[in-house]
């Protein structure tokens, strides 16, 4: 039997899981640490608390599962996306990274637009210039710490800093690539233009691999510290959400995956570029090769939820604590008992401004239609309803980009409720399916070291083999039509507030 790693370094920590070729969990070990948030709207890590974590998981799972390293054919690296890592000549960290959630770039977003446009960096780099992106933290950085700046050789994303770790290897690929804002989405190549147009020395950027592509080997000295063998493959592996689809089994046209987390993303494979001129979608390579994605977020999804449980539904959470449930099956089972529409009820989930398609910050959340025949129950279905809503929004926007989406994946906390799903699959009108594996971006990077070690010949066909449906949703065809009503007057509200917004936010 042969085994693969899926190492996936997250925000709060780095899971890492041995699989055998089959996609079975062998182990499982994870490790925490810190985010540091010197001022308000910063947000760093350290590289070294990865690296730790990354090792310290390799080292466990190996110890625990008593798998043969000679049996370990390959690792793949998932990580959270657009995090800045700076390295001088000898290839030590300079600062620490600035991570995806940091907002302190708008004044180098503006510095993007102004020196490249925005319509020529939507169609280099498939997306608007963003605070959240690495391009505008290195422009931050030299800005604002060009000593710091001066010493840096190396620019790396968190996954490929932790590749160099274990290999001494410069590298990216593909997908992680797409959210720096450095690389030509269309020709899967750094693009010269925009790194001279804002300064950038393209010899601090990694080497570009597709994501199954052999990008390295263990270093004899991370052998020794792993308990991996020296000279077993690391495949260029993925950002979090490309490994994700891996691992959910979205790696074909037609397939996609809706996750409702904190936030949502809706998430569907292209084997055609397609960029949304608006920018309301972001479009990045995909982890199979000559593939793109296109996603939507909406900031507020599982957040509505929780948001609206931690304000008004103390009673129910004393209640599941007592009977040792989960408070949101009792909200589920409150919510399904009301019929589609929330008694004329709808809610607008834009707690945190929206993204997906609106980009508008100063969007905030509206109950529409509340009279004194609603209760808490139907706010709770409401809520729910309006998610659903906002994320039949992102498929709105792939319709008109002309991708084709026709079977859809659950995953994340929300993706757990039947009721969800079933919202989902009405609005969609496609059969909405969870997948039994629950690993997500680890086994997705896992499966891309299968391939690169040759166990399977291709990225898809990896995941015809491994990824086994669990639990199918078919939409109700009676609820189809009535969903739509609801759905084309929820698209209408937000147009008729978009002026009182700007206003509500000046005052």
């Amino acid at each position: 039997m042969a085994y693969v790693i899926g190492v996936d370094c997250g925000t709060s920590g780095t899971k890492t899981v041995l699989f055998d070729e089959m996609g079975t969990v062998i182990s499982s070990v994870t490790i925490e640490y810190p985010m540091y948030q010197p001022k308000n709207g910063y947000a760093e890590q350290d590289p070294a608390d990865w690296a730790n974590a990354m090792v310290n998981t390799i080292k466990a799972v190996m110890s625990e599962s008593g798998v043969n390293k000679e049996d370990v054919k390959g690792v793949g690296i998932s990580g959270q996306m657009h995090g800045l890592v700076m390295l001088d000549g000898d290839g030590k960290v300079l600062r620490k990274s600035i991570i995806w959630c940091d907002q302190r770039t708008a004044a180098e977003v503006e510095e993007m637009n102004s020196k490249l446009g925005r319509e020529k960096l939507i169609e280099i780099t498939a997306n608007p210039a963003l605070t959240g992106w690495t391009a505008a933290k290195i422009l931050w950085v030299k800005n604002n710490e060009p000593e710091i700046y001066e010493k840096c050789r190396h620019i790396l994303l968190p996954k490929d800093y932790l590749r160099y770790v274990l290999t001494g290897e410069f590298a990216t690929e593909v997908s992680d690539a797409s959210g720096m804002q450095l690389l030509d989405v269309p020709h899967r190549c750094w693009s010269k233009e925009v790194c001279d147009a804002l300064g950038i020395d393209m010899s601090m950027l990694g080497k570009v691999y597709e994501s199954c592509e052999v990008t390295g080997q263990v270093s004899a000295e991370m052998a020794e510290k792993t308990g991996l063998k020296a000279g077993t493959i690391v495949v260029g592996g993925a950002g979090d959400n490309a490994a994700a689809a891996v691992g959910t089994g979205v790696a074909v046209d037609g397939k996609a995956f809706t996750t409702i987390g904190t936030s949502g993303v809706v998430f569907a494979h292209t084997s055609q570029i397609s960029i949304d001129p608006k920018g309301r979608v972001h479009t990045c390579c995909a982890a199979v090769p000559n593939s793109w994605h296109v996603m939507g977020v909406t900031q507020a999804a599982g957040l509505s939820l929780r948001w609206f449980r931690d304000n008004f539904c103390s009673d129910l959470k004393a209640e599941a604590d007592k009977i040792g449930e989960d408070v949101y099956n009792i909200m589920n089972a409150k919510a399904a008992q009301y019929p589609v529409g929330s008694d004329r009820l709808l809610y607008l989930p834009y707690l945190m401004g929206e993204r997906t398609p609106h980009l508008d910050p100063d969007a905030r959340g509206v109950f529409f239609g509340l009279s004194a025949i609603h209760t808490r129950d139907t706010m709770i279905r409401a809520v729910m309803e309006g998610v659903s809503y906002s994320l039949r929004d992102c498929v709105e926007v792939f319709r008109e980009m002309n991708i084709s989406v026709s079977d859809m994946m659950a995953c994340g906390g929300g993706g757990n409720s039947p009721l969800w799903r079933s919202m989902l699959a009405d609005l969609y009108n496609c059969p909405v399916k969870t997948a039994s594996s629950k690993e997500g971006p680890a086994l997705g990077v896992a499966l891309l070291a299968a391939v690169g070690a040759g166990i399977y010949s291709t990225v898809p066909e990896a995941c015809a083999a491994v990824i086994k449906t669990d639990k199918i949703q078919e939409p109700n065809q009676e609820n189809v039509p009535e969903y739509e009503k609801y759905y084309q007057l929820y698209r209408e509200i937000y147009p008729a507030l978009k002026a009182e917004y700007g206003k509500l936010a000046k005052l």
